[in-house]
């Protein structure tokens, strides 16, 4: 272990934790506010539009494949030029294409600037759990990232709010929601320019003189908030090998030894995590109208449903020391698919409400978990990468995800889309607890160690 590692992982958790715990999370707040609006905004375009059942799964898969491909380009680039470079510049990216949205006054315009707001929202999902799992100690570090997701759950739920308030109560304009939803990301913006460089980052890179600047920055904090630290010369410097960082590299470092298995069953959990997921909440208002219920009813029973995630996000946060991450992941599956066969064969409207909160629950509980994992199983040279393909993988889960319940909803209905989501969800589930691999209280560097 290198001595940069080691200076990180014994800090005290502090105020300068938390601000990056506040500024990252603000980002995923961010993120889902734009995933969770656009379900609200497909039943209003439906009717606006004349849009067919195809037409809408359309419109939502288009962000998905925006996400592919935006997780792709930042996990190679952020082994590549730096997590916060890329970071801020997927930022950037949507913002502009989010609020050009507002501009779209036909079905393909509105297709491609989505595809485009996906690749910022997918960029930045994929990069800032990576890149914030390297500042933190690894006694408290599946809280940090569980909790860190966790901010995913007020986005949804602030989106489902907003949606129930301007669209639902009083039929406002859904150009009204996307500019809500986009304003907010120029301040954040403006608050993230401060965040140092990941140090772990650096050391790859044979920047080890910048990397030492800033974690004797970050122990001069700690020492001003009054934490006692060791001194930097209690540890030993290891040269780290430089290893030339190419793309093609990269991705064969993901796929090579006992990494390959690894890699294997992330990309199966996030393929299976992201297609329940996305099936309930992409498609939740229109599942919810089209079984009979009133739109504005049926934005009710979403902020409802989307509240059920803060919970679900900070218990499992809290879990991932307790039960460690493959305990995490795999009990809160199987529970999931519970819910979902529950809400398969409900039949009143409060039954709906119970198993849906129920699986909204569980489920965003499983991706608290998944994100610590996923950020702790590769190693530091390749670990963007190795988030950001995996990340990538799971969109693909998600682009399928809107269209298959366009196709299966027509035929078999609200039980045969809930069905298919509990198998899904107890596949992910035998995997992850049969052949996951064991990071809770290990440093970054004995999980997934460097080649040489």
């Amino acid at each position: 272990m290198s001595s940069i590692s080691e200076r990180l992982d014994r800090l005290p958790f502090s105020r300068f934790h938390r601000n990056l715990l506040f500024v990252g999370g603000l980002g995923y707040t961010f993120d889902a506010m734009d995933s969770a609006s656009l379900a609200f905004i497909l039943p209003v375009l439906k009717q606006i539009w004349a849009l067919s059942t195809r037409q809408i799964g359309l419109i939502a898969s288009s962000t998905y494949i925006g996400y592919l491909f935006g997780a792709l380009v930042a996990g190679a680039l952020g082994d590549l030029v730096g997590r916060k470079k890329v970071m801020m510049s997927a930022l950037a990216v949507y913002t502009v294409a989010s609020l050009s949205c507002v501009l779209a006054d036909s079905l393909p315009p509105f297709v491609g600037l989505r595809v485009l707001a996906g690749l910022g929202v997918g960029a930045e999902s994929a990069i800032i759990a990576p890149y914030l799992s390297e500042f933190v100690g690894k006694r408290y570090r599946g809280r940090f990232t569980g909790a860190l997701a966790g901010f995913f759950s007020f986005g949804y739920f602030l989106a489902a709010l907003l949606g129930y308030l301007i669209l639902g109560e009083h039929r406002g304009p859904y150009q009204l929601l996307l500019i809500v939803t986009s304003l907010p990301i120029l301040m954040l913006l403006w608050w993230r320019r401060t965040l140092p460089e990941s140090p772990r980052w650096l050391e790859c890179q044979g920047r080890a003189p910048e990397a030492d600047r800033i974690v004797a920055r970050i122990e001069a904090g700690l020492a001003g908030y009054g934490h006692s630290v060791e001194a930097p010369s209690a540890f030993k410097a290891v040269a780290a090998p430089r290893v030339p960082s190419t793309v093609r590299g990269n991705l064969a470092t993901l796929w090579s030894g006992a990494q390959a298995r690894v890699t294997a069953v992330c990309w199966f959990l996030w393929i299976s995590m992201a297609f329940s997921y996305y099936a309930f909440f992409t498609w939740l208002p229109t599942l919810l109208v089209q079984s009979g219920m009133a739109m504005a009813h049926s934005y009710g029973f979403s902020v409802a449903i989307y509240g059920a995630q803060i919970p679900g996000y900070f218990s499992a946060a809290v879990l991932n020391e307790r039960l460690g991450r493959r305990g995490v992941i795999g009990g809160y599956m199987l529970a999931g698919g519970a819910a979902a066969a529950a809400l398969a064969f409900a039949h009143s409207e409060l039954q709906i409400l119970v198993a849906a909160m129920c699986l909204s629950f569980f489920m965003n509980g499983t991706i608290a978990g998944l994100y610590a994992y996923t950020s702790e199983i590769f190693p530091t040279r390749v670990r963007a990468t190795g988030v950001g393909t995996s990340s990538a993988v799971g969109r693909v889960g998600a682009i399928g995800a809107p269209v298959f319940v366009g196709m299966v909803f027509p035929v078999l209905g609200f039980s045969g889309v809930f069905a298919t989501t509990t198998v899904t969800l107890c596949a992910g589930a035998l995997m992850i607890l049969v052949f996951g691999v064991k990071t809770t209280g290990r440093s970054l560097e004995e999980i997934a160690p460097e080649a040489g």
